[in-house]
């Protein structure tokens, strides 16, 4: 590329991998709250919230501050060479938030993808089995691990195989889509009976919400009937709450939705309001399975992260967040259904908690998925000063992502704006 060709283009594409997608051509200059502001100075409602990320909204002050004292103390030490008390009540927070009166323990690292992996190594470790089941449409990360779990072709997985051995994909319950309970279900038995007898499963992992795979609640009584299953057949249930979990669904974790106990809980994302830490939380018995040296990581539980979610921790306390979730997912609700009458590209509407979004089809009768208006609603969204993302197996469903601190004033207007971009669109 000649020295002027380089001129010609941005910095973003001079020097970063074309493999790193980006939603929206913008670059951040600052953010607060809700709200983030482009380096033009154009003011946009973020309802991406770092994927999911967060929940506190942007530079909560409290984090912040907690922050900021940590780093005035020590920034790291690595938590396999000496123990600080920040990992260690940060355990004891999350044991108690997940499991109750029963004994868990943690277990932390830096990104979500290492969490599902040392989930899956604690499950092998416990139950000394090889295989592993899986939900079509599910996510689970971009490691080699991760993506093999992931139950999307693409864009996770393009040409990177050969993939993990030993793990199988059964449907996730999706009444839209006309996968039923029973369906589901049935489907689970069939794996079982052809491709890894039950016996040779460690671990069956599950999105209580899928979050990538389109905002699909599972059932209650799927949810209760797999707690069941895998209780009698003495496997793994891995809940991976990285996307639902602190307030997203409106409980702090999506399990509590069906009343169930999960044996082991990967969260991240807004586990500390945009620092990165990750964990796996399960039943002591279970993480104690892998032998010192097993699991860990150089930046696991990194002091600045574990400052930063205990603070979040608090937040949600003081601020009744989970509360604010249920009402955030219900303005919205209410805002979608008048949508979806008057316009024909929405095929289906739904939210758990303020985990939402709008599925476009081309026809509500064949319900076959259109990318293309929810690219176009998302493009026209961003004009108006509103920023989505896409999610779903075909890339159809445009999801909401507000941060829970967010005001009534603010999603009315948010609202607002989606009409915008329906209309400009042409959905």
């Amino acid at each position: 590329m000649s020295s002027q060709q380089k001129l010609s283009v941005s910095p973003r594409t001079q020097h970063v991998s074309s493999g790193v997608a980006v939603a929206h051509p913008i670059t951040v200059s600052r953010a607060a709250g809700a709200y983030l502001w482009d380096d033009q100075g154009k003011k946009y409602l973020d309802f991406v919230g770092g994927i999911g990320v967060l929940n506190v909204g942007h530079n909560h002050p409290r984090v912040v501050e907690a922050v900021r004292k940590q780093l005035e103390t020590f920034s790291h030490i690595c938590f396999q060479v000496a123990a600080y008390d920040q990992y260690t009540d940060l355990a004891a927070k999350l044991n108690n938030l997940v499991g109750g009166p029963e004994h868990y323990k943690s277990v932390f690292l830096t990104t979500g993808a290492e969490a599902v992996e040392n989930a899956i190594k604690i499950a092998r470790a416990h139950t000394n089995r090889p295989g592993v089941i899986a939900f079509r449409g599910g996510f689970h990360g971009r490691t080699l691990m991760g993506m093999t779990l992931t139950g999307m072709s693409q864009p996770y997985r393009q040409n990177f195989g050969p993939y993990a051995p030993d793990i199988y994909h059964t449907p996730y319950p999706n009444e839209y889509r006309g996968i039923t309970t029973e369906k589901a279900l049935a489907a689970l038995q069939e794996v079982f009976d052809t491709q890894c007898a039950a016996d040779r499963v460690a671990a069956i992992i599950i999105e209580p919400v899928q979050g990538d795979g389109g905002f699909i609640q599972a059932p209650v009584e799927f949810m209760r009937a797999l707690r069941k299953k895998t209780e009698a057949l003495g496997i793994v249930l891995i809940c991976d709450e990285i996307q639902t979990g602190f307030g997203r669904t409106g409980k702090m974790f999506g399990f509590e939705h069906s009343g169930i106990q999960p044996d082991l809980v990967t969260v991240a994302k807004s586990l500390a309001g945009g620092l990165p830490i990750s964990g796996v939380v399960g039943r002591a018995a279970i993480m104690d399975a892998p032998q010192p040296g097993g699991l860990g990581g150089t930046y696991g539980g990194n002091p600045l992260g574990c400052a930063a979610a205990l603070e979040v921790i608090k937040i949600f306390e003081s601020e009744n967040l989970t509360e604010r979730s249920r009402a955030i997912g219900a303005q919205l609700l209410e805002g979608f259904k008048p949508l979806e009458g008057r316009f024909k590209g929405i095929g289906h509407v739904r939210a758990t908690g303020a985990m939402a979004a709008v599925e476009f089809v081309t026809d509500r009768e064949t319900k076959e998925p259109d990318a293309a208006t929810a690219q176009r609603v998302i493009d026209a969204a961003r004009e108006e000063g509103l920023l989505l993302i896409k999610c779903g197996v075909y890339r159809n469903v445009v999801r909401f992502i507000c941060p829970l601190v967010i005001s009534e004033q603010d999603v009315a207007e948010a609202l607002g704006m989606f009409e915008r971009a329906l209309v400009a669109a042409k959905a």
